[in-house]
């Protein structure tokens, strides 16, 4: 089986959300990647923490056998976010971000590393992106995720990255302020045509948009009853199909797909709790359920051509 390689952040999150909070609980793009990943294909890691993450954390990582010898722990203290969601939970507010070691990340991959097919550049700055991507040996998919604030502040090299990956994550307004139009369809299809073979535009619970050049393709959300902390869904999903791909083998446009459904049912599980608490404890059967129910979502009973022609006026 291929192996996933997740590069980004590890953190320690200190979140409030309607449903509760958590202090320095483990978080960062990374973190959430690679242990979804790690469901599906053997996972690496590459980030930094500094001397104060916990122990406790790194068993964690070690119990999905996530690969560990890309995480480099250096003097000082690991990248720690604080910030609170409202009723919505629509949005993170943020009330303080202490970069710390991760200000000086620079993810220098080793041989083994550059050489993995399946590889997931988390949300990080586009110039780490564009260094780990110059390192790559010949990747089949590269899956690319960003955020406003790059697309603000860095929008030219963002540009040369997302020309160098196969499949590109945004949410509808970051794709929108990218592409710098409210329609959705304009935004994927101008995406698309920069040189990734899929881009995926996130619309929360509304599913999500795949558009590649065979068409617009649409996943809906799993829904569900209630919703304890978003923190991560995206970095899940990203890691998910990541891991699902190399799972597969091949980074086909149907294999992606596929990818997206596995994504979305992973990313369900999330925000069921806090941090990586209810990942952890996803079940094989629960997980095929949720599938199973995501596709029966997605499929149209056959209709009878002669019942769908309108009537004249």
């Amino acid at each position: 089986m291929s192996r996933a390689l997740v590069i980004g952040s590890v953190a320690l999150d200190s979140v409030e959300t309607p449903y509760g909070k958590v202090d320095s609980a483990l978080g960062g793009s990374a973190s959430y990647g690679s242990v979804a990943a790690s469901y599906f294909a053997p996972t690496a890691l590459v980030a930094v923490v500094g001397k104060d993450f916990p122990s406790k954390y790194l068993r964690l990582f070690k119990r999905r056998r996530v690969d560990l010898s890309g995480l480099t722990v250096e003097d000082g203290e690991t990248f720690h976010w604080s910030g609170f969601y409202e009723t919505t939970m629509s949005q993170a507010f943020t009330n303080t971000t202490c970069l710390n070691v991760f200000e000086k990340f620079r993810p220098d991959l080793t041989a083994e590393q550059a050489r993995q097919r399946f590889v997931f550049l988390a949300n990080i700055d586009p110039a780490l992106q564009e260094y780990v991507v110059n390192q790559l040996v010949n990747p089949d998919l590269v899956v690319l995720d960003t955020m406003n604030f790059w697309i603000e502040g860095s929008k030219q090299q963002l540009t040369r990255v997302i020309k160098r990956s196969t499949v590109v994550l945004m949410n509808e307004e970051e794709a929108r302020q990218y592409c710098e139009t409210r329609s959705l369809v304009k935004a994927g299809q101008q995406l698309l045509k920069l040189g990734p073979r899929s881009v995926v535009i996130k619309k929360g619970e509304h599913g999500s948009l795949i558009f590649q050049k065979e068409g617009i393709f649409a996943v809906p959300a799993f829904p569900l009853r209630r919703m304890k902390d978003p923190t991560g869904a995206g970095d899940t999903f990203a890691g998910s199909l990541t891991g699902y791909v190399a799972r597969l083998g091949k980074a086909t446009d149907e294999n992606v797909r596929r990818a997206v459904f596995v994504g979305t049912a992973m990313a369900s599980f999330v925000v069921e709790d806090f941090s990586l608490n209810r990942t952890m404890r996803v079940q094989p059967k629960e997980f095929q359920e949720r599938i199973a129910a995501l596709t029966k979502m997605s499929t149209l009973p056959k209709l009878n051509p002669r019942t769908l022609k309108p009537q004249a006026l």
